[in-house]
């Protein structure tokens, strides 16, 4: 395969007629040394089934497909799709897929996860990992949604906006912490491994971007009752996260909680009226959501 340097690609991109799309958040990662820092930071082997977010040029997945059981590759832009397959072609453990990744903001496409349950079934003693350079558009969703999948990712391993990554690993009480925070550290550990400057992309991206290494723990998954209903408790409690604890909780269970019942679950948790929602860590946020749980097991958001 050749090098997919800058020159590769204006050159490739030239000869189709083509130009990057804006709308899919198509930045191509042109550091070649950057897409072995990826390689390494997911420690494929060929126990893994990799799901790529994202195809892109193919440049990736084939470093992939070189160490991986299998890849789940999906590409949403018809071009690319047809780029990328000159170069995948001679890889029969590479699984294409010209779809939307995400059916909607808060669900995968359902052939995506087929295509991976198929592969994981191949081999019963595979882990399953995301590892791609996810547009910017879709990171979030992609990363949160996976982890309501029915096949959870071992690791996942992404290149995204660093202002997404500073969220993902930010604690109680600084600038970042939210929702995603909460979420992703109440069933994994997560860390930036490398920054990187617009200048290893073409285009040039308007921010910094990061590759963040996230690595699910079945002990702190697995302590979390339901994990849907404190992913949406979670979600809305943090819609205001500066503002104090008990008026979110409030607002958030306004028809199935009354204002008497959340102060008595405050009081029991030992948390003034003057707490805020951003300063609560993950163990207490479980706790409340238990006790929230308890009161109005139906609630939804």
């Amino acid at each position: 395969m050749s090098r997919q340097t800058k020159t590769f690609l204006m050159n490739r991109f030239r000869e189709m007629g083509i130009s990057p799309a804006t709308r899919h958040g198509q930045n191509f990662l042109i550091d070649l040394n950057l897409h072995r820092v990826i390689i390494d930071a997911a420690d494929l082997t060929n126990q893994d089934v990799v799901l790529e977010v994202g195809t892109g040029t193919g440049a990736l997945t084939t470093l992939m497909a070189e160490k991986a059981a299998a890849v789940i590759t999906v590409e949403i832009d018809g071009h690319l799709f047809e780029l990328a397959s000159e170069h995948l072609i001679d890889y029969p453990h590479v699984t294409m897929l010209h779809i939307d990744a995400l059916k909607n903001k808060n669900h995968f496409d359902s052939r995506v996860m087929e295509a991976v349950g198929e592969r994981l079934a191949e081999a019963p003693d595979s882990r399953f990992k995301l590892v791609a350079n996810l547009p910017y558009n879709i990171a979030t969703p992609v990363l949160s949604n996976l982890l309501l999948c029915e096949h959870v990712p071992h690791t996942m391993v992404a290149t995204i906006q660093k202002e997404l990554g500073d969220r993902i690993v930010a604690q109680p009480w600084s600038r970042d912490y939210g929702a995603l925070s909460v979420w992703m550290q109440c069933q994994a550990d997560a860390e930036i491994v490398r920054l990187m400057p617009p200048t290893v992309f073409w285009p040039m991206p308007k921010v910094d971007s990061a590759i963040v290494r996230i690595v699910v723990d079945p002990v702190k998954r697995n302590s979390v009752p339901d994990l849907r209903f404190f992913h949406q408790f979670v979600k809305a409690i943090f819609i205001h996260r500066r503002k104090f604890l008990r008026a979110n909780v409030v607002a958030a269970l306004k028809h199935h909680l009354s204002k008497t019942e959340v102060d008595e679950i405050l009081a029991e948790m030992q948390l003034s009226e003057e707490a805020r929602t951003e300063q609560l860590d993950v163990p207490t946020l479980l706790k409340l959501t238990e006790l929230v749980r308890a009161r109005a097991p139906g609630w939804t958001l």
